[in-house]
């Protein structure tokens, strides 16, 4: 290997590590506020790519109608549950106006969207219009996932809300089949343009990679570690019962921690679109090098989650190289020194019960 070589390969390293980085934070995100480990996170980097790719085609964006279908379920688990608070409390002024604001956010919202995305084929929209059109409609998933699936069982363990991720993930896996269909596809690149440095070439599509990455990281280290809401935030998963005596309202907490994780898995789908094709099944092996490096960061330090991510990606181009057959295996064996290490450094105490 010469220096040509070595350098081309840790620019695809940089690259993709820098795609790995967001999702290592997305996953830290949730889990910080959640205690959820979020295995579908992969699974919305598919949707962001795939829908994008259906609006690019003049086709309908199927990821719509599963907004509507999460809306739907959505709003009559809170019916039901208004329902319940009316009859042990009896006041019926706060049941209609749960109901009002329900409606808009879980009906009134995902109709809107469908109503523009089913508008929309047959216009040709510029690039970024199309990114924001893909990202109107993914990252609300978020929001409605977490209280369809995560929500009613936010007081349970973190075994159990494993177990749920898992269940999640298998579904997000086979609407995506449904949805977008076993053929892969690209998108066209945000940008064409290309950089010399030395004998080494930089496509434009992977200097927009890195600096969106290095934005998102620096906003989120700077939002949980320097501001005071963040920090009620990352409360919530030390202490439910505490953060809601101290005013932190819990269940608007992790809404907001799986609308931002979706958001940037929808967005780390877009940016690597033009780069390589994806599947419906592409996001769960990329979502696992990004929770590589987040078991790097021990799910909770969003600058150590980017070093590992960035790590991975790194290893996994030159693995390619030298070990091509085995380049998987190699990343994902980083993860067994890693634990031993965390494992005979960290002190251990039982659970609460």
């Amino acid at each position: 290997m010469d220096f040509s070589i070595a350098a081309i390969l840790a620019q695809d390293g940089v690259s993709t590590g820098a795609v790995y980085a967001l999702l290592a934070l997305a996953i830290v995100l949730v889990f910080s506020v959640t205690r959820v480990i979020f295995i579908p996170q992969g699974e919305f980097v598919a949707y962001g790519a795939l829908t994008m790719a259906a609006l690019q085609t003049g086709k309908f964006a199927a990821t719509a109608t599963l907004l509507l279908a999460l809306g739907i379920v959505a709003f009559l688990m809170e019916l039901v549950d208004a329902v319940q608070q009316y009859r042990l409390i009896g006041h019926g002024r706060g049941l209609l106006k749960t109901l009002l604001q329900a409606t808009g956010k879980y009906l009134l919202f995902p109709l809107l969207v469908y109503a523009i995305a089913k508008t929309v084929p047959g216009i040709h929209l510029p690039l970024l219009l199309q990114a924001a059109l893909t990202l109107l409609i993914v990252v609300p998933m978020g929001a409605l996932l977490y209280r369809v699936a995560y929500q009613p069982l936010a007081e349970a363990s973190v075994l159990v809300l494993l177990i749920v991720s898992v269940g999640v993930h298998f579904a997000l896996v086979g609407l995506g089949l449904v949805m977008f269909g076993a053929e892969g596809s690209r998108t066209t690149p945000f940008s064409n343009a290309s950089f010399q440095w030395g004998t080494l070439t930089v496509s434009g599509q992977s200097v927009i990679i890195i600096l969106m990455s290095l934005l998102l990281i620096g906003a989120l280290y700077t939002f949980f570690e320097r501001t005071l809401a963040g920090k009620a935030l990352r409360a919530t998963a030390v202490n439910r019962l505490g953060a809601r005596l101290m005013g932190i309202e819990t269940g608007r907490a992790g809404r907001l921690a799986f609308t931002l994780a979706v958001g940037m898995g929808a967005l780390s789908g877009i940016l690597i679109a033009p780069i390589t094709t994806v599947y419906y099944d592409s996001g769960f092996l990329i979502g696992l090098k990004g929770f590589v490096g987040a078991i790097v960061g021990g799910l909770s330090s969003y600058p150590v989650a980017a070093a590992g991510a960035l790590l991975v990606g790194l290893l996994e181009s030159y693995s390619s190289f030298w070990a091509s057959a085995f380049k998987e295996v190699i990343v994902f064996t980083l993860v067994i020194p890693i634990l031993l290490w965390r494992s005979l450094t960290s002190t251990h105490s039982e659970d609460e019960e």
